[in-house]
């Protein structure tokens, strides 16, 4: 896709900034968003005497780049007088948080962060180095887009980045983002929301289309952090102060599983978890009828008590990275208590799972499976969610998806029915051969109501159809469905 054009003029430092010198305040997302520089950036993380530069790349360029672009070598040296940089990136390693990594930070300050030639060579480098020292990769981006001074030399710069993100993806390595303030154009369609996680810092400007490029009567509010957590685009909004141990947090779950076993040789985190233990009921039902109430009843244990007793620490992903969010549908990667390794997690939380939700755990069954992680999921919603907005979202392709992320997974998937186990929207999250159910929980093809109206039964034989169903754990055992009832820890 193209990058948005800039104003052109011999001023103009990037695609879609309105800022040259990238000063506090100018062609941002307001008071709220503070600008650091890329050494700033990178202290938030690591210390001086840890980070370390990687080798810059040796290249010869032309005078005032390839374009002849008038003016652009002396433009090149005040910015790199005014931030002390010589370009606008810098890559290095460091330890954050007892994890290495290397770090990709943009320095803003030098032509509006812009990416150009030599840019991609670094940023090449850098991932060349990830992969080579089998090292996650995170990126603190703060750039405008492309650099108008290089023309399309700059754009294909992208195509560069897509490559070695892909090719570090593939060898199972971690790639998180932590997006500063502006993150536009293709350094946002690249490393950032290219990034496994996505973080970014409160009150940032992130979008595709930066401020001196946006259609006159755009919404600004659109073009911020917050507006791209609430579209699926971002995993969380970070407050500075909290980034080091979040991302110390976030490194340590994503290397915890497979410490970078890669696609050959993958490891498994260990094998299948367990299922957890029942935090309800310890005897199953005696009907099919009493099945559905203790499913139903507001007494009973959630998957946010069910995540809280088996994880020591947790980090939720956020959305579908589609533009929907689902907050009946939690999804991440914990500690486990019992044995401290990295487990990934899907959990419903008892309503409709809307498409976005489906979207965000088919995303986690093949994040976790491209890290070596194992996947425990939860089953807890009375079905898909039908409504006509649903289906507009592409409610059938969603769970489609999940379905096949499930059956395909790389990594072992264990899951356990909770509550409710209403048809296809709870059976795509299901795995085929490993789920297991607490003793207040069912499972159907449908609700008993809704059945018995298909099979336009009268409203008082649903207790009936209920038992008919064979919905009970019990039940589900002898149909060979779930493998066993799990009882009280």
């Amino acid at each position: 896709m193209a990058e948005p054009a800039g104003a052109g003029g011999p001023g103009t430092d990037s695609a879609g900034t309105g800022s040259a010198a990238g000063g506090p305040g100018t062609g941002g997302a307001g008071p709220a968003a503070r600008r650091y520089t890329a050494r700033e950036a990178v202290a938030l993380l690591a210390r001086a005497d840890d980070f370390t530069e990687l080798p810059r790349p040796d290249g010869t360029y032309p005078p005032d780049g390839p374009l002849s672009w008038r003016g652009y070598d002396e433009a090149r040296a005040r910015a790199a007088a005014r931030t002390g940089e010589e370009e606008s990136v810098l890559c290095g390693t460091g330890t954050v948080g007892g994890t290495a990594a290397v770090l990709v930070s943009f320095e803003f300050g030098f032509l509006g962060g812009s990416l150009g030639e030599r840019t991609g060579d670094r940023l090449a480098a850098a991932y060349a180095h990830a992969l080579g020292h089998r090292l996650p990769l995170v990126s603190l981006v703060a750039t405008g887009g492309s650099r108008m001074q290089e023309g399309m030399r700059a754009l294909v710069q992208l195509q560069r980045v897509a490559r070695a993100s892909a090719l570090v993806r593939a060898a199972g390595l971690p790639q998180v983002a932590v997006l500063r303030d502006p993150t536009t154009g293709g350094g946002w369609a690249t490393l950032g929301a290219g990034a496994d996680v996505v973080l970014a810092l409160p009150g940032a400007q992130v979008g595709f289309a930066g401020s001196r490029v946006r259609p006159p009567d755009a919404d600004p509010a659109a073009y911020t952090a917050e507006a791209q957590l609430a579209a699926g685009a971002v995993d969380a909004v970070v407050p500075c102060e909290d980034l080091p141990d979040a991302l110390a947090l976030w490194l340590r779950l994503l290397t915890g599983g497979s410490a970078g076993a890669g696609p050959e040789g993958r490891e498994d985190g260990g094998g299948a978890v367990p299922p957890p233990p029942a935090l309800g009921r310890a005897g199953p039902p005696a009907t099919g009828w009493e099945a559905v109430l203790l499913a139903r009843s507001p007494e009973r244990p959630r998957a946010e008590a069910y995540l809280d007793a088996f994880f020591a620490r947790r980090a939720a992903l956020g959305g579908d990275r589609c533009g929907g969010t689902d907050d009946g549908m939690l999804c991440g990667f914990g500690v486990c208590a019992q044995d401290g390794r990295t487990v990934a997690y899907a959990a419903q939380r008892g309503t409709a799972v809307r498409p976005a939700g489906h979207r965000a755990a088919a995303r986690l069954v093949r994040l976790a499976g491209r890290l070596g992680v194992p996947v425990l999921t939860l089953v807890d919603t009375p079905g898909a969610a039908n409504d006509a907005e649903a289906e507009r979202q592409g409610a059938g392709a969603a769970i489609a998806d999940l379905f096949a992320a499930v059956a395909t997974a790389r990594t072992p998937v264990t899951t356990l029915l909770i509550g409710e186990g209403g048809s296809g929207g709870a059976l795509a999250l299901a795995a085929p051969d490993n789920t297991w159910a607490t003793p207040d929980s069912y499972f159907s093809v449908i609700a008993p109501e809704l059945a018995a109206a298909i099979l336009k039964r009268s409203p008082d034989r649903v207790r009936a159809t209920a038992d008919e169903l064979r919905i009970r754990p019990q039940d589900l055992v002898d149909l060979g469905v779930v493998r066993g009832i799990v009882p009280p820890a």
